[in-house]
């Protein structure tokens, strides 16, 4: 099979089609997406070796459960021992020993074939599309803040940063009923989410204070602006991943005794209850679709300062 492989460097390989284990499945890849923690991990983060990705749908070609067989399906990204004293308490996403999917000692999805545990696969409802399909990892991600912090109804919610993620957070939490407010520096992505009804503003333009803050812009400076808008003992929730960090003054955090709580994954059926209800809009997202054979130059792409999602297309 075409895999997109890390090992000091980025290389297309031909590569085995994986074996699943007993209770895994053995998926082909249809779509996958690129996003910023892919790129973090070609500069160093978790220092991971192999089949790059974690952002796809296929269809299952090979399960234990014959029911999964044919079906297309998304996968959560984690996969946890079940043994550890932290799952057995419930906390799976945080096993002692966990992998996750092309970011930490499990092979990734940019390759024709991936197998996952089954416990991590969900099927796709027919009336979501392929190219909706693969948003679902990071929708959850997004969803995820309303899972961790409790939101009133008289609470304003600002979401830091108008690249993928941030607009699908701001749809997220708009969907949910919330107000919220997207803060970006690029007019034509801010464009985006006022189309879906989201409130925008350019960072520089925005002067008042709000109850929760998000910061999703991949980049040590979002902090600081969250520290700069969110109300003394409100809550800054923390998406972005980056390899290396910056100096920071965290003195206002403690004068306003704000509360910091740090975001990562999320659940998967309440994005594709999402999806197929049509309250998030993911394709002015696409910023361009790559063949499989042009994985490298796919990923490329990805790179390129201010880039939407760069999806790679197993099919052709």
């Amino acid at each position: 099979m075409r895999a997109l492989v890390f090992d000091d460097g980025l290389k297309v390989m031909d590569a085995p089609i994986p074996e699943r284990g007993i209770g895994q499945a053995l998926i082909r890849v249809t779509f996958a997406g690129i996003c910023n923690t892919d790129v973090e991990v070609t500069r160093g983060y978790f220092a991971y070796k192999g089949i790059m990705g974690h952002e796809f749908v296929g269809v299952v070609e090979d399960a234990d459960d014959t029911d999964l067989v044919g079906r297309r399906v998304v996968g959560e990204i984690n996969i946890s021992c079940g043994e550890c004293s932290t799952c057995r308490s419930g906390n799976i996403r945080h096993c002692e020993r966990i992998r996750a999917m092309g970011i930490n000692g499990w092979p990734g999805c940019f390759a024709d074939y991936v197998v996952l545990p089954e416990s991590n696969v969900h099927a796709v409802p027919d009336s979501i599309t392929d190219l909706q399909a693969v948003f679902v990892e990071p929708l959850a991600a997004a969803i995820e803040v309303m899972e961790q912090v409790h939101m009133r109804p008289t609470d304003r919610v600002a979401v830091i940063g108008d690249g993928k993620l941030g607009l699908l957070t701001a749809q997220a939490i708009h969907a949910y009923g919330h107000r919220v407010i997207l803060l970006g520096k690029h007019l034509e992505k801010l464009g985006i989410a006022r189309k879906t009804g989201v409130d925008v503003s350019l960072v520089s333009d925005f002067a008042g204070t709000v109850d929760v803050a998000v910061d999703c812009t991949g980049n040590p400076s979002g902090m600081e602006t969250a520290m700069s808008i969110v109300r003394p003992k409100g809550t800054i929730v923390m998406k972005s991943t980056f390899q290396k960090g910056a100096p920071m003054n965290l003195t206002p955090i403690v004068r306003n005794e704000i509360t910091c709580i740090g975001s990562r994954c999320g659940p998967f059926p309440p994005a594709l209850r999402l999806l197929e209800l049509g309250a998030v809009d993911t394709r002015g997202l696409i910023e361009k679709i790559y063949p499989a054979d042009q994985m490298a130059r796919a990923f490329e792409k990805a790179c390129t300062r201010g880039s939407m999602k760069v999806l790679i297309d197993f099919t052709r």
